[in-house]
């Protein structure tokens, strides 16, 4: 392999230190204050959570629909800011001997997002307070971090600019103009949101540094294994979305209709939220031609064709 190359991006590391300082939050005396979770509202947009695709659902079980989904939503980024971070952790070695303000951002942004799987437990189990018993999420965050870090750093690298964009983009489209959310959700995620806007720099960053250094024959096997990962991130998707709509079923037994369209209903929405809209997003389509040939980008739109 390669050796990876160096930019002179010194000042942007800074940068994105300075700023990190300035938005720094705790998550007991900013974001939850005090708060619980109730049922008279919506949890996740409609934008996002696609209700009004759901055919025949009265007020309450659409409602009933977005919180389920934003249940999901808070832990599949408690899931993937797993391996976010190990990645983070990994990259900052290569830093460590070099650019002090590169090591720092890495270190300061690891530090962000370990606060972010803490905040998503603290919020799994201030749902599971309210919501009626029997959701489940039953994905090992560590077995999928494993299995993550096994790819190429490229691969693992885009991905997590691919999550870290559309959390730019969710929040800003859909979470904040939402008049009728949980304020206490949109909180979580105006918060999650602030960190994030550095976040996405260094992804960037990293990944086109590790990408200058790269082989072609090195980038083809990113390009596949980024395919991978989408596809793995599909998987449990599926998976989740049988849970929902299983869990759905069971609370609104009268009002769920098929069960098996519901599932896909649910899935619609979670490919919607975790892969298309990452994909579609102008700024991952720049970087992605930036760095791939046309055979490669031909193989990643044809392999996210077969999601829909």
């Amino acid at each position: 392999m390669n050796a990876i190359v160096k930019f002179p991006n010194t000042d942007t590391y800074a940068r994105v230190i300075r700023a990190s300082r300035a938005v720094r939050w705790d998550i007991d005396d900013d974001v939850i204050k005090g708060r619980r979770f109730d049922l008279s509202n919506k949890y996740l947009p409609d934008g996002l959570s696609l209700v009004p695709t759901f055919p025949a659902l009265s007020g309450d079980k659409r409602r009933f629909v977005s919180q389920i989904q934003g249940r999901t939503y808070a832990n599949v980024f408690g899931l993937v800011e797993r391996f976010i971070t190990a990645k983070l952790l990994q990259v900052s070695g290569e830093h460590s001997l070099g650019d002090q303000n590169a090591l720092e951002a890495l270190v300061c942004t690891s530090d962000e997002e370990l606060k972010h799987q803490t905040l998503f437990r603290r919020i799994e189990s201030m749902m599971a307070e309210v919501m009626p018993a029997g959701y489940r999420f039953d994905v090992d965050p560590d077995a999928v971090a494993r299995a993550v870090l096994g790819k190429s750093a490229w691969a693992v690298l885009l991905l997590t600019l691919h999550i870290e964009l559309f959390v730019q983009h969710h929040y800003r489209q859909s979470i904040a103009p939402e008049d009728e959310l949980s304020e206490l959700f949109k909180d979580v995620f105006l918060f999650h949101w602030k960190d994030e806007r550095q976040h996405v720099v260094i992804d960037e960053l990293e990944l086109r540094r590790l990408d200058a250094g790269l082989s072609a024959a090195e980038r083809d096997r990113g390009v596949d294994d980024f395919i991978a990962l989408v596809v793995a991130v599909d998987g449990i998707l599926q998976a989740q979305a049988e849970a929902d709509a299983g869990y759905f079923a069971r609370i609104f037994p009268d009002g769920g209709g098929d069960s098996r369209a519901s599932a896909r209903q649910f899935l619609a929405a979670y490919r919607w939220q975790y892969i298309f809209s990452g994909a579609r997003h102008a700024r991952f389509q720049a970087v992605v031609k930036s760095m791939a040939t046309p055979a490669q980008l031909g193989r990643i739109a044809a392999a996210l064709e077969t999601l829909t």
